[in-house]
């Protein structure tokens, strides 16, 4: 008999019931809520007549509509200041955790989970937002739901689900140097395609995936679901306890060891089979920045915008439109183009380790922001703002020309003051590109790690960030 994934080990462990609808009643061990989808689930509640089942595995914070150039309440939005007014009432009601503006804990919900070490191996986890994949980097099931799917959760903890086939995808060899996780994601929805994913399951490993740290496999999870995958996971390792170790919400001292081997079990057995496997080269990567209106649309720095007239055909009206939209020309290289706005942080990208690196990258590079562009760095939580303070990170991106901002989405979806105006091109180290997506109809992004968009910065233009760091392409 063949050895088990680890998604199949979770699965089962947490199906309640098989459903007549085929799918799975799943227990869900940690719920996440912000303040943009939970408000209508809440009001559901009320008018059935129903408490939340168990308050102690819902947590709260706030996120996406929160203002990141002021503090000072009440918000000049007043659909911000009541969505999170709203927010605050049902979390004191109900007896929910909420890490609130200013409490030092608040930030993106997909970088506080983690941070606060309530993210584990093994766990099963739902938020209403789509790139709840982004926690499976820890060995956990985690995926999005929709409103409904959140009350039914608050309800009754359980939510109903189909089961995923598996893919393992191996990124084998090793890295080079200015070559990110950013870059291996693209690459791989690049390669496999923005529906590549769908019913499926993604399970990463390979020497490249094994070598990145914690925060590193956050990216590559978070964009799973840019791949058409519900689900993208990596098996937990000595690489995962450590981050986790002393986190306030990890098992303590007495427990740590007992936990440690229960999450050793959870890997996928060596003899395990997988509906589907893919091999990546991580040693042929380079730095990768998208052209188009869809995460897959993306090429390597090197490379020119593809030509219509040389693509299959059923792909040949959507590089079009795409090339309409970006106003960019078949066979244009996409090095040289010029921004207007460049965007570090989103809770692909908005960690220590990504304002470090971009960081770095500024130090390296020299000079200011270039002249007519607005650069923005919004640290994906309270704790990471704090930390690249006392790292003088801050400081270095205002002497820059950056603007330091409260944690926060910001602009990788503009539900907030943070957004593109006319038709701006930006470089940005989040997960969308989609028309209108960073808050104007007719903006334009780019997607780049954060070392790509801070070397972007810097030049007023898309730049090979190996060049920057004076390292060999």
């Amino acid at each position: 008999m063949a050895g088990r994934t680890l998604y199949q080990k979770v699965w089962e462990a947490h199906e309640v019931r098989r459903l007549k609808s085929g799918q799975s009643q799943l227990f869900i061990d940690l719920h996440l809520i912000h303040e943009v989808t939970s408000p209508q689930a809440f009001g559901m509640l009320r008018e059935l007549g129903l408490r939340v089942a168990m308050p102690h595995r819902t947590f709260a914070t706030v996120d996406h509509i929160v203002p990141t150039d002021s503090r000072q309440e009440p918000f000049a939005d007043p659909l911000a200041q009541a969505m999170i007014d709203e927010l605050r009432k049902n979390t004191r009601e109900h007896g929910i955790e909420l890490f609130d503006v200013g409490s030092g804990r608040q930030g993106i919900v997909h970088v506080v989970g983690p941070e606060e070490g309530l993210t584990q191996p093994g766990f099963t986890i739902a938020c209403g937002d789509s790139h709840t994949s982004t926690h499976g980097a820890f060995g956990a099931i985690a995926f999005g739901i929709g409103t409904t799917q959140v009350r039914d959760v608050l309800a009754t903890q359980t939510v109903a689900m189909p089961r995923l086939k598996v893919r393992r995808i191996n990124v084998n060899g090793k890295l080079q140097p200015g070559v990110t996780a950013k870059d291996v994601i693209l690459h791989i929805i690049r390669t496999l395609g923005v529906k590549g994913g769908q019913g499926y399951a993604y399970e990463y490993g390979g020497a490249a995936v094994e070598a990145m740290s914690m925060e590193e496999r956050m990216t590559v999870c978070n964009m799973s679901i840019e791949g058409g995958a519900r689900v993208g996971y990596v098996n937990p390792d000595e690489t995962t306890f450590a981050y986790l170790k002393g986190r306030p919400y990890a098992p303590a001292d007495d427990e740590w060891e007992a936990a440690v081997e229960h999450w050793r079990g959870l890997a996928s057995e060596p003899d395990a089979e997988y509906d589907d496997v893919v091999e990546i080269d991580g040693s042929a990567i380079a730095p990768y920045v998208t052209w188009g209106i869809n995460p897959g649309q993306a090429i390597s720095i090197d490379e020119k915008v593809p030509d219509p007239e040389a693509v299959a055909p059923e792909e040949a009206a959507l590089v079009r439109e795409a090339l309409e939209y970006m106003k960019l020309k078949p066979g244009q290289p996409i090095k040289g183009q010029k921004i207007d706005v460049a965007f570090i942080g989103s809770c692909t990208n908005g960690r220590i380790s990504d304002l470090r690196a971009a960081a770095e990258v500024v130090r390296a590079g020299g000079g200011r922001v270039a002249p007519g562009v607005r650069a923005l760095v919004v640290p994906g939580s309270e704790q990471v703002a704090r930390q690249a303070e006392a790292e003088g990170l801050d400081r270095l991106f205002r002497e820059a020309g950056f603007e330091w901002r409260y944690a926060g989405c910001s602009m990788c979806l503009a539900m907030n003051p943070d957004k593109l105006v006319g038709d701006e091109v930006s470089i940005s180290s989040s997960n969308r590109n989609f028309k209108g997506r960073q808050g104007s109809p007719q903006g334009r992004t780019l997607l780049a790690s954060p070392a790509m968009v801070a070397a972007a910065a810097l030049a007023g233009e898309v730049v090979d960030v190996r060049e920057v760091l004076g390292v060999e392409a």
